[in-house]
């Protein structure tokens, strides 16, 4: 295939685009300000988990404190009652026996309740204050996130604007070139590589392999509107003054 060489510097700038969309597709794709973001939702994520656990066990103890309150003020209002028949007077012996037992009873169980109740609303308090913890942590975390997100959005603005002008400038340059060449050129970049490269002394500038001396003789002989490839990546060898040198 014959090209001018205006054709062939044209498409040096045409793979200098596209090696810039293809990094600015990497970078999209590996965004830093995405990685911050992942991590401030997953860390927003785990701080919400534990808030529902904390206001789990909170109502599993608000459920003790009131069963234990009920217990406790049931033994008060038995012992109420005895006390009431006890001032009465109109018992007999065995029954005043009977009574005074019961309440020494009651008491020593309104003492275990009162003693269990105050354990339970201990660890009620502390888990009342982790619960306002991971409250404060929560909103701390909701305003890093809004911050990264608008980080990211951002930074993807940016790089699509940047796309944007090189899909633009890439069109231009395409619609200057050969159809012939611009096929020849996207038939290699479909393999999955650079679909040129500049000639870098003896290396390809798509694969970076050093071509050997023979084939560098036949390049060199090589009329200068001659298409070359290179015979290990099959990349189109661009050739540019003092670039084979």
């Amino acid at each position: 295939m014959k090209a001018e060489v205006a054709q062939q510097r044209s498409l040096i700038e045409l793979t200098e685009i596209d090696a810039e969309i293809g990094r600015l597709e990497h970078r999209a794709k590996n965004l830093a300000e995405q990685q911050k973001l992942d991590a401030v939702e997953s860390e927003h994520r785990s701080a919400n988990d534990g808030l529902a656990a904390v206001n789990l066990a909170l109502e599993d103890l608000e459920a003790e404190v009131t069963k234990f309150e009920g217990e406790i003020d049931a033994v008060r209002q038995r012992e109420d009652r005895d006390r009431s028949m006890l001032d009465s007077g109109g018992v007999n012996p065995k029954q005043l026996a009977e009574l005074q037992h019961e309440l020494e009873t009651l008491q020593r169980r309104q003492s275990s309740l009162e003693d269990s109740l105050l354990e339970v609303m201990e660890r009620r308090e502390e888990l009342q204050n982790d619960q306002a913890g991971q409250l404060g942590r929560i909103d701390e975390l909701a305003d890093e996130l809004s911050t990264a997100r608008a980080a990211r959005d951002a930074a993807l603005v940016t790089i699509d604007a940047s796309r944007h002008q090189l899909a633009s400038r890439r069109s231009e340059v395409t619609a200057s070139l050969d159809a012939d060449l611009v096929a020849l050129y996207e038939r290699q970049r479909g393999h999955g590589g650079p679909g040129a490269g500049l000639l870098q002394g003896r290396r390809c500038g798509a694969c970076r392999i050093e071509i050997d001396r023979g084939e560098m003789q036949r390049i060199a002989a090589a009329p200068a509107d001659e298409v070359l490839r290179c015979t290990e990546c099959g990349a189109i060898l661009l050739r540019l003054e003092d670039s084979a040198k």
